[in-house]
């Protein structure tokens, strides 16, 4: 028999075997089970996978999906078109210079108009890779959108930048983030979960879970000597500002606070209300603003999200419980 008979054939009983089996899977295996079987084998094994409905490939909307919690924020140069460029800084300890960063805009241009949020066009934190020596500042921008502030390093180590901002043509606020290098010798900080914390005579406690994937209320509670402290004083439009960091990779969670902001003739305390998602869960950092007697005070405190860690799970980087600065 000739070759291409030969194929024909073989062909022809493989053809058969498969409308066999075919047949004998329907019968085993309900057609809706296999038909999702196979959707699942493409959006979640194949090298075309394609996490999201609308076929953009974003595994974080597709993580979004299925717990509820939001996209992390804070872990890219770019956001929405629009891009952290011009970063700078000193790269020694000690060392004194400016620290310049600028924002550009979907044409690649320097933005210059941004939206005032919580008093100020632009948020800067900085905090080191083991969320030691937290920062709030808020430099200023030059007419050619360049930001910056004189700056010195008090540590080594990998800092993180995050610009948290608003952009005048944008249609949300962007948190774009870079990193900074300090030479010398680093000798992390492991953390432990810490729910109150003593900053400047301030005793700062915090009440409430993070749920992953759903929206938390923390009650952030301020005494000094055993006393209620009802005498916050309004901070960014605000009795307080809470920023939230996830450990490990820093993710940025934009934490929203409740109530009504104080005033110089009603002042506010002892709790402030903040509401956040932890969007996976994890170990947080938290540090809050606090503005008492005229001083902003920042109080460092760490929170697992429910089901975070296994037990016997070893600590990475911690939240400083000092080092913390400010431009007020």
């Amino acid at each position: 028999m000739r070759a291409p008979a030969r194929l024909g054939l073989f062909g022809l009983v493989l053809a058969v075997v498969f409308a066999l089996a075919a047949v004998t899977a329907r019968a085993v295996v309900p057609e809706e089970t296999a038909r999702v079987w196979a959707q699942e084998s493409t959006t979640h094994g194949g090298e075309h996978a394609s996490p999201s409905d609308d076929g953009t490939g974003d595994a974080d909307d597709e993580h979004s999906a299925h717990d509820g919690a939001a996209a992390p924020t804070g872990l890219s140069l770019e956001q929405d078109g629009y891009r952290l460029t011009g970063v700078s800084a000193p790269t020694e300890v000690d060392e004194r210079g400016r620290l310049e960063l600028t924002v550009t805009g979907p044409d690649d241009e320097p933005v210059t108009d941004f939206t005032v949020e919580h008093e100020e066009e632009l948020h800067l934190i900085v905090v080191r890779s083991d969320g030691q020596h937290f920062r709030h500042v808020h430099p200023q921008r030059a007419a050619d959108g360049t930001w910056s502030l004189p700056w010195t390093w008090e540590a080594a180590g990998t800092y993180r930048l995050y610009a948290d901002t608003t952009p005048a043509d944008a249609d949300e606020g962007v948190t774009l983030t870079s990193t900074v290098d300090v030479a010398g010798d680093v000798t992390p900080t492991a953390s432990q979960p810490t729910r109150t914390a003593s900053v400047d005579g301030l005793d700062v406690s915090v009440e409430g879970d993070l749920v992953p994937g759903k929206e938390s209320r923390l009650t952030l509670r301020v005494e000094r000597d055993g006393e209620p402290v009802t005498t916050i004083e309004p901070y960014l439009g605000a009795a307080g500002h809470l920023v939230a960091l996830r450990e490990g990779d820093l993710a940025y969670l934009h934490v929203h606070p409740e109530g009504e902001a104080p005033t110089a003739a009603e002042p506010g305390g002892p709790e402030i209300d903040f509401l956040t998602t932890a969007p996976t869960p994890g170990r947080y950092l938290l540090y809050l603003d606090v503005k008492v007697d005229g001083q902003v005070h920042t109080a460092p405190l760490v929170v697992d999200a429910e089901g975070s860690r296994p037990e016997g799970s070893t600590a990475t980087p911690s939240a400083s419980h000092g080092d913390t600065d400010h431009d007020h």
